[in-house]
């Protein structure tokens, strides 16, 4: 491990011939998985300049706004985790301190390594979690390992997925290609952004969205719209015991995969972001796709996430008992290709 500084902020970074894996110290954010060959980070790396969350303060309201989300904006980059909650916090959990995706993206993170691997942990006051995260690299895969420890008494529904987000040069609009093992689709149920082109609530199968003026939109390539904005939740195959995504830049032949278990997330939700949002910190001018897959299918707090109950015969969030520890694993693939994969296996 390399003790370094990603963009101004603290952070590690482990590193072979083929890649270079960089994690923040606050936040514990993957901010970049840097293919040497092609010089690029699929990663998304805000346009502006971020910090480390605890020095958000009333000074920088004017720069990343004042909302539960202010503290996340000020320093998300590339991959982050969402824990204990996917959306925002309740008015009440606000006051208590709890920001927008829970304290697993703004919460500080001890980093160590030995060789070829990386360790993160955390301690989540508020939730009441430990978290831990194993990162391994080998070749161009990222074996990840996470485990997530409940250290009260009480048994809870939790949140937890993972924020991946892609951005340029790597996401490119009218040229980024998509696939997934994704099934029955929905849009958000209610206005998303300014600049919505999709139906909302509409129910599809993957990839075929129905938009709003009565046609469809293929998600398996990002569009060319000036702007726009958008989210869908997606059930991934539950017949299949792997899911995937994967995304191609034909510009520089390179694409990145994840794989994980379906039973562990079950949903994957996709984020699009297209020079729409216009307050700060966004200001019109940020391109980003997030595919976020995790054990919810849509981003709201948590009262809203267990009163919704299945969707399409699928839970909608995982319960932890106390003193209960889960583990998953999951792996993220950057290649370099011609063509996109049709799909993605993996094998444990």
């Amino acid at each position: 491990m390399t003790a370094t500084k990603y963009r101004g902020r603290r952070a590690a970074t482990i590193e072979n011939a083929d890649l270079r894996v960089t994690v923040l110290q606050e936040g514990g954010h993957i901010a970049e998985i840097f293919d040497k060959a092609a010089g690029v980070n699929p990663l998304w790396t805000p346009p502006w300049p971020t910090i480390e969350p605890s020095e958000y303060g009333p000074a920088y309201v004017n720069t990343y706004g004042s909302g539960s989300d202010a503290r996340l904006l000020a320093g998300i980059m590339g991959h982050n985790v969402c824990l204990d909650i996917f959306g925002p916090p309740t008015d009440e959990e606000a006051e208590a301190g709890l920001t927008a995706h829970g304290e697993g993206s703004v919460g500080p993170y001890e980093l160590s390594a030995t060789g070829n691997t990386l360790l993160a942990r955390a301690h989540f006051p508020i939730a009441g979690l430990e978290f831990e995260r194993r990162i391994e690299l080998r070749d161009r895969v990222m074996l990840i390992r996470e485990v997530l420890t409940n250290v009260t008494s009480t048994d809870r529904a939790i949140g937890w997925t993972q924020h991946v987000t892609l951005g340029p040069p790597f996401l490119e609009r009218g040229s980024t290609q998509f696939r997934a093992s994704a099934t029955r689709s929905k849009v958000f149920e209610a206005a998303f952004g300014a600049d919505d082109y999709l139906k909302s609530a509409a129910e599809f199968e993957w990839p075929m969205a129905p938009t709003l003026d009565g046609s469809v939109a293929d998600l398996r390539v990002f569009g060319d719209a000036k702007q726009s904005s958008a989210y869908t939740a997606h059930l991934m195959d539950p017949n299949a015991r792997f899911a995937y995504f994967v995304a191609f830049a034909p510009s520089f032949e390179l694409a990145l995969a994840y794989v994980w278990t379906t039973s562990d997330f079950p949903w994957m939700g996709i984020w699009e972001e297209n020079h729409s949002r216009v307050d700060p910190p966004w200001s019109g001018r940020t391109l980003t796709r997030g595919m976020e897959f995790g054990v919810s299918p849509i981003p709201e707090t948590r009262d809203a996430m267990v009163q919704r109950g299945p969707l399409f015969g699928a839970p909608t969030f995982r319960r932890i008992a106390g003193k209960e520890s889960i583990t998953v694993e999951y792996c993220a693939v950057l290649q370099r290709t011609r063509a996109i994969p049709e799909s993605i296996a993996w094998t444990t």
